[in-house]
C-alpha cells in the first residue's frame, strides 16, 4: 500500500482534537485533510475522492451518522470510522450498521487510530480487487471520455444518453485512438448493467480456428489441448456488456456465429450437446467503413444491420480543433496529480501548432504528448521550441488550408471556417473579413455547420 496515495478526511468540531488527529497520519505518510464539520466536510467531498474518514458522532447540525450517509450515498467505497464519547457508543454502533467501518472511543489512543486506520485501509484495498470497484475508481480519477465542445462530440455525449439504458446494439465507428472503447465503457456505466462485467475483445487477434472457442468456450476434450472446461466471451459477460472491438476484422465463420446469437442469445460451446442461453448487451467498434466491406462480400449484409441499430460515429480529432485545447488541460490535470508534477500551460503559438497539426494518432496521440511533457518538461509554460520534433517538423503554418479530394463544397466551406476561427482569429468580425462575407452570414453558416459552442448552440436551438 502506497501511503503517499492515501487520501484522508479527518471531521471534528474539535479544532484541536482534529489538528492531532492529522498531524499524527500526516506523520504515517498519508495526505490528511480536515473539516470542523459535516458542512465543510461535505464541500471537501464534492471536491476530492477520500479512502477514508474519521468522523465525530455528535457535531453542531449535521451528525456524523447524517454525514456518513450524504456522502456514502456519492462515493460508497469511501470508508468510515466513527470517533465518539463513551456515552454515545450506541450511536457510532448504528453508524456500524449503516456502514461504517469501526468507531474509536476519546479520548483518542493515537496507537489505536493508527493501527485501525491501516486496517482499514488493507481491508479496502481487498475489497478493491474487485473489478467493478477497480472500474469506478477508475472513472472518477481519469478524464472523461467525452471531452469537447464541438457539436459532433455534443451530438456523441447526447447518443450514449439515449441509448445507455435501452438493451440495443451499438456501433461504434471511427479511426485508431478517437475513444471507442472508452464510448463502449461509457454506454456501459451509464446503464442498468453497471454493477455486471464488462468484457473486452479484439476481434483482430482472434486467429480463425479459436473463434469460436474463445467467443462460446469449449467442454473438456472437445479437442487436442482442451484439458478443462472453459468459458467464452460471452459467458463471462452474461449479465453485462460485451465489447467486439475491431468486429470488421472477424473472420466468416465467426460472422455467421455471431449473427446467430444475436438473435437469440443461445450458443453451442465447441464440444457441448447442450445450448447456453446469456443474457449479454452487445457493443461493436470498428475503424473499417463496413458498408465499403458488405459492397465487397467481405462482411455479412445482415450482421451488419444487426450490429448497427444505434450507430454511433467518432470524429477523428482534426475535425474537431477546438476541443484540443480542452483535452490539453484536463491531460495535464489528470497527469500532473498522477505523476506529482507541478500544473503546467501551453502558450498560445504552442497550443495553435498543435491545433493545425492532424493528429493522425487522434486523442490517444495527443494524451501521450501531454504525458511526455508532464514527465520532461520542467518550466511550468510549454512553448513551441519544447514540443515533440514531429509537431514543429509538420506545421505547416496558419494559412495553410488542408482539405481532401472528393469533400463536397458544404465540407470544404465548413472546414474553411473552422480553420480559419482556429488558426488565424477567434474573433467572429475579423473571421468574417478574412472571409469575405458579412458578420450575419458567418453566424448563419457556424449554426448550420454546428460549429457554435456550448451555451450558444443551446441558445440557437
Amino acid at each position: 500500500m502506497d501511503k503517499s496515495k492515501i487520501k484522508i478526511l479527518v471531521v471534528d468540531d474539535e479544532r484541536g482534537l482534529c489538528a492531532g488527529v492529522q498531524e499524527a497520519l500526516r506523520r504515517e505518510g498519508y495526505q490528511v485533510d480536515a473539516a470542523d464539520g459535516a458542512a465543510g466536510a461535505l464541500k471537501r467531498v464534492e471536491e476530492r475522492l477520500y479512502n477514508l474518514v474519521l468522523s465525530d458522532v455528535k457535531m453542531p447540525g449535521l451528525s456524523g451518522l447524517d454525514l456518513l450517509t450524504q456522502v456514502k450515498a456519492k462515493s460508497h467505497d469511501t470508508f468510515f470510522i466513527m470517533m465518539t464519547a463513551y456515552g454515545t457508543v450506541e450511536n457510532a454502533v448504528e453508524a456500524m450498521k449503516q456502514g461504517a467501518y469501526d468507531y474509536l472511543t476519546k479520548p483518542l489512543d493515537m496507537q489505536r487510530l493508527r493501527a485501525l486506520v491501516h486496517k482499514a485501509l488493507e481491508f479496502q484495498a481487498v475489497v478493491a480487487e474487485n473489478s467493478e470497484l477497480r472500474l469506478r475508481l477508475q472513472k472518477r480519477s481519469e478524464p472523461s471520455p467525452i471531452l469537447g465542445e464541438s457539436e459532433a462530440m455534443r451530438h456523441v455525449a447526447r447518443l450514449i444518453d439515449e441509448v445507455a439504458n435501452s438493451e440495443v446494439t451499438v456501433l461504434i465507428e471511427g479511426e485508431s485512438g478517437t475513444g471507442k472503447e472508452l464510448v463502449a465503457r461509457a454506454i456501459h456505466l451509464k446503464s442498468t448493467r453497471r454493477e455486471q462485467p464488462f468484457v473486452s475483445v479484439n476481434c483482430a487477434a482472434l486467429p480463425e480456428p479459436l473463434v469460436e472457442s474463445e467467443l462460446f468456450g469449449h467442454v473438456r476434450g472437445a479437442f487436442t489441448g482442451a484439458v478443462a472446461t472453459k468459458p467464452g466471451r460471452f459467458q463471462l459477460a452474461d449479465g453485462g456488456t460485451l465489447f467486439l472491438d475491431e468486429v470488421g476484422d472477424l473472420c466468416a465463420k465467426g460472422q455467421g456465429d455471431l449473427l446467430r446469437v444475436l438473435e437469440d442469445g443461445t450458443f453451442r460451446s465447441v464440444g457441448a450437446t447442450e445450448l447456453t442461453h446469456v443474457n449479454v448487451r452487445v457493443v461493436a467498434a470498428t475503424n473499417k467503413k463496413l458498408q465499403e466491406a458488405v459492397a465487397a462480400g467481405k462482411f455479412r449484409e445482415d450482421l451488419f444491420y444487426r450490429l448497427q441499430i444505434v450507430p454511433i460515429l467518432l470524429p477523428p480529432l482534426r475535425e474537431r480543433a477546438e476541443d484540443i485545447p480542452l483535452l490539453i488541460d484536463r491531460f495535464f490535470e489528470h497527469f500532473s496529480a498522477k505523476h506529482k508534477r507541478r500544473r503546467k500551460r501551453v502558450a498560445g503559438e504552442a497550443l495553435q501548432l498543435c491545433q493545425r497539426f492532424s493528429w493522425p494518432g487522434n486523442v490517444r496521440q495527443l494524451r501521450n504528448v501531454v504525458e511526455r511533457l508532464i514527465l520532461t518538461h520542467r518550466r511550468g509554460t510549454v512553448e513551441v521550441g519544447d514540443l515533440p520534433d514531429f509537431l514543429r517538423a509538420h506545421d505547416q503554418g496558419a494559412t495553410t488550408f488542408t482539405g481532401r479530394a472528393g469533400m463536397s463544397l458544404a465540407e470544404v466551406e465548413k472546414l474553411l471556417i473552422r480553420q480559419t476561427l482556429t488558426h488565424v482569429t477567434d474573433n467572429r468580425e475579423e473571421a468574417a473579413k478574412v472571409l469575405g462575407i458579412s458578420r450575419r452570414s458567418l453566424q448563419y453558416k457556424l449554426k448550420q455547420y454546428g460549429l457554435l459552442k456550448g451555451s450558444e448552440a443551446d441558445t440557437a436551438e
